[in-house]
């Protein structure tokens, strides 16, 4: 009916594990890490945005695939259904950060950068906010979308798909809060998701949903 175009739905699946939130933390190797008190732990390789000399970037990620396939990579890259999850999301992106940016924004693969005002860390809090949600867990366009969303997950997301990072003084790096393990008064509940299309194969959604439940160990 067009009312989206590309939807990520969620869900979470009840695990059961013997190291504790804080014992995953240490031995999770990941890009971005966060442990919230005995709540929640947070290994993401998703950036939402980051800053650096005046300059704002996203680098969004779609599509996955069973890196023990065959063919894996070629696999993934020359899909239909993942290339149009990915083609809408770096579109989707580059719109957001056109709100925010100076100038005409720059798309190198799956880079999409642009210009800010030499004051910019003195409103983080309002560039943040307008980026926000990421449209990578919750797809396009994303106002309608995060309204399907509100209406068909029978669970409350949470900290889950929301972001953190941290500011120096002169740059800023944010991450995207997925690969997320959280612990409630019911058990201990992997949170994961993908994108669906209309290309989308029912059991292979679901399929991507539960190979996301893993710890990525070293």
């Amino acid at each position: 009916m067009g009312n989206t175009y590309l939807i990520n739905l969620t869900f979470k699946t009840r695990i059961q594990t013997s190291p504790g939130l804080r014992e995953i933390y240490n031995r999770v190797v990941a890009k971005y890490k966060l442990l919230y008190k005995d709540e929640f732990v947070v290994f993401s390789p998703e950036t939402f945005v980051s800053i650096t000399q005046n300059s704002i970037s996203s680098f969004p990620m779609k599509g996955t695939i069973d890196a023990g396939l065959p063919d894996a990579e070629a696999r993934l890259l020359s899909d239909p259904k993942e290339k149009a999850e990915h083609n809408t999301i770096v579109d989707l992106i580059r719109n957001d950060l056109s709100m925010v940016s100076e100038k005409d924004l720059l798309q190198t693969s799956t880079r999409i950068s642009g210009d800010l005002d030499s004051i910019w860390n003195e409103r983080i809090g309002d560039i943040l906010f307008t980026l926000l949600p990421a449209g990578s867990v919750t797809g396009a366009p994303k106002a309608r979308t995060v309204e399907i969303i509100r209406d068909t997950e029978n669970y409350d997301r949470g900290f889950y798909t929301g972001i953190f990072g941290f500011f120096d003084g002169s740059n800023l790096d944010s991450a995207v809060m997925i690969r997320f393990i959280e612990k409630t008064s019911d058990g201990m509940f992997f949170k994961s998701g993908g994108g669906i299309t209309c290309f989308s194969d029912c059991r292979s959604e679901y399929q991507e949903l539960i190979d996301k439940v893993y710890l990525p160990v070293g």
